[in-house]
C-alpha cells in the first residue's frame, strides 16, 4: 500500500520519523530522503512525501495503474515533456508545478480522468474523443434498496436503519431482510412478515418525509424457484432475489437458476450476482451475457453491492451490464446503521469503476420511478 504525504524541507524528515513511530508499525523495511516503507501486521506500507507543487503528478503516478502511467508518459513525450517517478518535467527547463491531478492532465492535453477509470485501457482514448462518462456521485443516490435489520441478520432495529437512511438525506429506503431458508444467521419467516409490515406502517406514520418500502431479499432455490411463494411476494413493495448457495451446481445450472428467477414477474432486482468475496473468491462462473440479456428484456435490475464482502457486480461486470441495457441499482446491503453511508460509498465507488452514470442507476431516480419499475414487471404476470 502506498500513501502520500505533503511536506517541504525539514518537515519531510519529521513526517517520515512520525510515520515510522506509529504504534501499528513493527519495523522499517526501507527508507530514502523522501519515502519510507514500514512493516505492519497487514503487510508493508510505503509513505511517499512530496512538495505541494508536485502533489498532482505524484498522486497519479503512485495511485494510477502502471499501464495508465505508461500511456501518460508516452503522451508526455509528444508534448516535449517527461512524466516519470511522480514528476512532470520539461527537459532542460526543470520540474513543472503540478499541484493537482487536473493540472497534470491539462499539461498533457487531456480532460481530467477520474481515478476510478484509470485501470481501463481505453480511458485515455475516451478522453481524447471527449467520451468520458459523467460518473455517478454519492450525492445523486436518492435511496437505498437493500438494507437488513434485526428481523433477519442485521445488528440494528428497523427504526434505527430507517432513521440512519433519513439522516443521509435519502428520499426512500427499502427494508429487505432475508427469507426463511437463507443461510443467514437469522431469517424472516412467513409468520413474521405481517408483524414486520405493521412495524413499517407505524414508522411510516411517524416519518412522513421519506418513503419506507417493505421489501425482502428472497433466496433462489436450487430449482430456480423462490423461497416465498408468489402470494407472499406480492405483498412486498419490492423483491430482491439472491443466489447465496451454489448447492454444488455447475456454471450452466447456476446460470439456469438465475434465468428462472429473472423471468419471475415478482423479482425486481438480482443482488450481488457473482456472489463474490474480494480476495477470497471470484464468485460464480455464470454466463453473464445471458443474464444481462434476460435482465434487460424482462425489466429486472442487477445490483452493484457496496458490502465489503461483495463489491459485486465489480466494475468490469457493471460496465458490461450497462452496455447490455440493464438497469442497475447501487445498494449498501447494510446490516448496521453506522455503516450505511460507508457501504453506499463503496457501492458508488465500484459503480464508478464500471463507468456508470446516473442514467444507468435506478436509485438516482425518485420514488415514483421506483414504484413504476416494480409495477411494470409485475404487469407482465
Amino acid at each position: 500500500m502506498s500513501l502520500l504525504g505533503i511536506a517541504t524541507g525539514d518537515r519531510t524528515v519529521t513526517l517520515l520519523n512520525a510515520f515510522a513511530a506509529l504504534s501499528s508499525v513493527t519495523g522499517t523495511v526501507a527508507r530514502s530522503a523522501a519515502s519510507i516503507t514500514v512493516a505492519t501486521d497487514r503487510g508493508p506500507v510505503t509513505l511517499h512525501v512530496v512538495t505541494p507543487e508536485q502533489r498532482g503528478a505524484a498522486l497519479v503516478w503512485l495511485t494510477g495503474s502502471r499501464a495508465h502511467c505508461e500511456q501518460l508518459a508516452m503522451r508526455a513525450g509528444r508534448f516535449g515533456l517527461r512524466f516519470d517517478n511522480g514528476q512532470l518535467t520539461r527537459p532542460g527547463r526543470g520540474v513543472l508545478d503540478v499541484p493537482s491531478e487536473p493540472i497534470l492532465y491539462r499539461h498533457l492535453g487531456l480532460p481530467f480522468i477520474a481515478p476510478e477509470l484509470r485501470d481501463s485501457a481505453d480511458a485515455i482514448g475516451a478522453a481524447e474523443r471527449g467520451e468520458l462518462p459523467a460518473l455517478i456521485t454519492d450525492a445523486q443516490v436518492r435511496g437505498d434498496l437493500h438494507v437488513h435489520t434485526t428481523w433477519s441478520d442485521g445488528r440494528d432495529s428497523l427504526e434505527a436503519m430507517v432513521r440512519a437512511a433519513h439522516q443521509l438525506g435519502y428520499d426512500y429506503v427499502a427494508i429487505t431482510d432475508h427469507s426463511e431458508r437463507s443461510l443467514a444467521s437469522r431469517n424472516l419467516s412467513v409468520a413474521d412478515i405481517q408483524q414486520q409490515r405493521h412495524e413499517v406502517e407505524m414508522l411510516r406514520h411517524r416519518m412522513t418525509d421519506m418513503t419506507i418500502l417493505h421489501g425482502v431479499e428472497v433466496d433462489i432455490m436450487k430449482d430456480g424457484s423462490l423461497d416465498f411463494d408468489d402470494e407472499v411476494l406480492a405483498g412486498f413493495d419490492i423483491v430482491l432475489a439472491s443466489l447465496h448457495d451454489h448447492g454444488g451446481q455447475d456454471p450452466a445450472e447456476l446460470t439456469s437458476r438465475y434465468l428462472t428467477a429473472i423471468a419471475h414477474p415478482m423479482v425486481n432486482v438480482i443482488t450481488h450476482p457473482a456472489n463474490r468475496t474480494p480476495v477470497l473468491s471470484p464468485g460464480y462462473d455464470v454466463d453473464f451475457d445471458r443474464l444481462f440479456a434476460a435482465a434487460a428484456e424482462s425489466g429486472t435490475a442487477m445490483e452493484v453491492d457496496g458490502a465489503p464482502g461483495h463489491l459485486d457486480m465489480d466494475g468490469a461486470l457493471a460496465r458490461r451490464a450497462a452496455a447490455a441495457g440493464v438497469t442497475i441499482v447501487v445498494d449498501s446491503d447494510c446490516h448496521r446503521a453506522d455503516a450505511l453511508a460507508r457501504q453506499m460509498r463503496f457501492g458508488v465507488g465500484t459503480a464508478r469503476r464500471g463507468w456508470l452514470e446516473p442514467r444507468h442507476v435506478l436509485n438516482t431516480r425518485g420514488i415514483d420511478d421506483i414504484r413504476a419499475f416494480v409495477a411494470a414487471k409485475r404487469a407482465r404476470a
